[in-house]
């Protein structure tokens, strides 16, 4: 595997192997790499001939009270986990690399981005638009892997892809679940004992919904109302429940493609999750604790 920190020499690399005719997968992470993280490499494998993982924590997604000092960090596991995965290419750029200078243009997506983690996290989108977009520009991939536990963000992807025309596929790939139903997430390394048993509210309450539409409930009200009410355990704070389309637009009426997405906090952390009602929670590929 090749460690490449800075941007030209990885550029090179993308273009010396594209001058051979390989075609070039992209996961782009912020380390700490998990099962999760290792099931897009394997999906990005699948759909090209090299593989190229990024690790960087970019500061442009964190708001000024946010974890941007606190997040996990051991470049040291990740790069282990990476070599044993059979990535070609491992990407480390530092923050003075990426943003030698105050970022004056930005990718901002406007009121789409303003819903649910937007309205949260205001500036956040941009942040990520920003950084994946210069990411795009560096590796130049043909296809890159995101998961879809950050289902917002997937599908701001897709449309900074579709509307700023990117040469690159985008695949989403499914979210990665523990035994116990818990979406794999970097984050789930601040939850002590307590909170990490908390924390299945999320993944419960995403299963009461699918099983109240299944059951012939279609009214989005209703069904956002179950979710809600089954997100509630000892130091759970619910911040939302909504139905929405791959468009981020609230649905009048719920259908298989309707996606239900959740967010809650539990002490100083914050999680996501989300379902396609139509794939279903238990549908979603598991890991052993």
């Amino acid at each position: 595997m090749r460690e490449i920190s800075s941007i030209a020499e990885m550029r090179s690399w993308s273009r010396a192997d594209r001058s051979h005719r390989h075609t070039i997968g992209f996961v782009p992470t912020m380390g700490f790499l998990h099962a999760g993280h290792l099931r897009l490499v394997d999906r990005a494998r699948e759909l090209a001939q090299r593989v190229v993982v990024s690790i960087f924590v970019n500061p442009l997604q964190f708001g000024p009270h946010e974890d941007l000092s606190r997040y996990p960090r051991d470049l040291p596991r990740d790069r282990k986990l990476a070599e044993e995965r059979g990535v070609d290419c491992l990407f480390v750029p530092d923050a003075a690399a990426m943003y030698p200078g105050e970022p004056l243009v930005r990718a901002v997506p406007g009121a789409i981005a303003d819903t649910l983690e937007g309205m949260a996290r205001p500036g956040h989108f941009t942040g990520v638009l920003t950084v994946v977009a210069k990411l795009f520009h560096i590796v130049e991939p043909d296809v890159a892997v995101f998961g879809r536990k950050d289902f917002q963000q997937a599908m701001l992807v897709r449309r900074l892809v579709r509307d700023l025309d990117f040469p690159v596929t985008l695949e989403i790939a499914p979210t990665v679940r523990e035994l116990d139903g818990l979406a794999l997430s970097s984050r789930n390394t601040y939850l002590n004992p307590d909170e990490r048993r908390s924390a299945l509210v999320l993944s419960r309450a995403l299963r009461a919904l699918e099983q109240a539409w299944r059951g012939g409930e279609a009214d989005p009200v209703k069904l956002q109302r179950v979710g809600l009410e089954t997100m509630h355990g000892p130091g759970v704070i619910p911040e939302y429940c909504a139905l929405i389309d791959e468009d981020l637009q609230a649905v009048t009426r719920v259908t298989a493609r309707t996606v239900a997405v959740v967010a809650a906090r539990l002490g100083k952390t914050r999680l996501i999750d989300n379902v396609v009602l139509g794939e279903g929670v238990g549908a979603d590929p598991r890991v052993t604790p």
